[in-house]
């Protein structure tokens, strides 16, 4: 068993598709800070000073003395529908949802403009030989 998991894990693909695994998490939280640093804050300031993050509708009553953020509420154990996170969520997957797409395209792309390999002519002396057996054949 552990010498068919090596060859299993040995495989091409395997091994890309855990390289490319690595790289799309590194490349999500990439994403994730520029949404979450540049663009929600643009957004938020065109919208009127709105911040994101603290979205949400209290599910239940909010104790009184408790500051009105996200965090607090939810440290004083309020359930909230924090709509806020949804939507920078929502942007984020669009991004980099967009980017994949982007990548794939010219993938594709590359693989439509590299020539398919044209084939070699057969040797002279193959040519003979087929000639030489479809005549011991008759």
């Amino acid at each position: 068993m552990i010498s068919e998991f090596k060859e299993f894990a040995a495989k091409g693909n395997v091994m890309d598709l855990a390289v490319g695994v690595i790289i799309g998490a590194a490349f999500g939280k990439i994403v994730d800070s520029v949404v979450a640093d540049l663009v929600m804050p643009i957004v938020g300031r065109v919208l009127g000073n709105v911040n994101f993050a603290d979205l949400f509708w209290p599910l239940k009553e909010i104790p009184s003395g408790t500051v009105m953020t996200l965090d607090a509420v939810k440290k004083a154990g309020v359930p909230v529908f924090a709509y806020g996170n949804f939507i920078t969520i929502l942007l984020n997957f669009v991004i980099l949802a967009f980017i994949i797409f982007l990548m794939v395209r010219q993938l594709n792309k590359v693989k439509k403009t590299v020539p398919a390999a044209t084939p070699t002519p057969t040797p002279e002396d193959v040519l003979l030989l087929r000639e030489i057996r479809d005549l011991l054949k008759k």
